[in-house]
């Protein structure tokens, strides 16, 4: 802190703009850090007084506030604890989640759309802020793809243990016959590029495409040509956005994830033991998958990475992913893999 004060007080310090941002930023992070523990050790000792007042009055109504709050307290550390183990510099930034469905048809474009509901659900629990930059319905039914935004502190280090193939397999809602199917869907989670990594793009690499945002009938359809689809000629990445009615707001989201699959692409083939740039080279199709969701004839969700197993299936389906979360994160990235 006190290194980072001296060079803000230093001369020609705030002549780069962009350098500036990133210290006050670097500075209110650590700030926030340092005002968080101070104030969890205040409640510690106050409650360590707390304690000793119930313990001589006997009061068993002191004594179960004191219980409540250490709970608390114990879900802050172990929070904290997890942070210590992201520590790579994109793990703090937001998030950027595609899901794909895969093999399955209609059955895997629903399966696609429970995956996107567990995910906002979860994002919501952890307080993340959620936006949806683009969604393409099913044919029948589902969501064929989506993408979408989990904005906060380390939104990207704790998704990041969804980049991958799930597979779904239960009794079908779509056949008439009862009969059990096997669904599965590539979600990739990408870390969102702030604006202090640079990252070229020119006109001439870029092929700008308008069209009609697409989805459920009524007023909340655009009836101009406001959604953006963007090509990225050389790399051949394309991405689309439709949330917003304004062309210039969708083109502006769509180039923030643009440039997180373009920074991601370098990334990558910097490392090239973890050379996997896209879940959609892989087949989206048995035996590539890193979790598993059974809920037919059995009831269990099973992490191939970790080995973590979870039977209240209803409840990691509703956004209760910390356990899983946890323990890819504690077994280590690089073998969780």
């Amino acid at each position: 802190m006190e290194q980072l004060d001296r060079a803000m007080s230093a001369p020609g310090f705030w002549e780069d703009a962009a350098q500036a941002a990133a210290v006050q930023k670097e500075r209110s992070d650590l700030a926030n850090s340092l005002e968080d523990w101070q104030t969890r050790a205040r409640q510690i000792e106050d409650l360590e007084v707390l304690l000793d007042l119930a313990q001589e009055e006997h009061d068993p109504q002191a004594l179960k506030e004191v219980t409540g709050e250490l709970a608390k307290l114990e879900t802050d550390f172990r929070a904290w604890e997890l942070q210590l183990l992201m520590g790579a510099e994109e793990d703090q930034k937001n998030a950027i989640i595609t899901i794909h469905a895969g093999a399955g048809g209609t059955e895997a474009q629903d399966w696609t759309e429970m995956l996107l509901r567990m995910y906002l659900r979860y994002a919501e629990r952890k307080g993340f802020k959620a936006e949806v930059l683009d969604l393409l319905p099913g044919d029948e039914a589902g969501v064929k793809s989506v993408t979408f935004t989990a904005s906060g502190p380390y939104a990207h280090g704790y998704f990041k243990s969804e980049n991958g193939i799930h597979r779904l397999v239960r009794i079908s809602p779509f056949d008439a016959s009862g009969r059990r199917h096997t669904s599965f869907a590539a979600v990739q989670v990408l870390p969102e590029v702030d604006d202090q990594i640079t990252i070229d793009i020119t006109d001439k690499d870029l092929r700008v495409d308008t069209f009609r945002a697409s989805g459920p009938g009524g007023q909340h359809v655009n009836k101009t040509s406001s959604a953006v689809r963007l090509t990225h000629l050389p790399t051949n990445i394309v991405v689309a956005c439709q949330s917003e009615r304004s062309q210039h707001r969708n083109r502006e989201l769509a180039m923030k994830v643009l440039r997180a699959r373009l920074y991601d692409l370098e990334r990558r083939k910097r490392e090239e033991k973890k050379a996997e740039l896209q879940e959609s080279q892989k087949e989206i199709a048995w035996g590539s998958q890193i979790r598993s969701y059974t809920l037919q004839p059995y009831r269990l969700i099973k992490d191939h990475r970790t080995k973590h197993e979870e039977g209240n299936v209803d409840a990691v389906l509703n956004g209760d992913l910390d356990s899983f979360i946890e323990a890819y994160l504690l077994k280590g990235e690089g073998e969780g893999k």
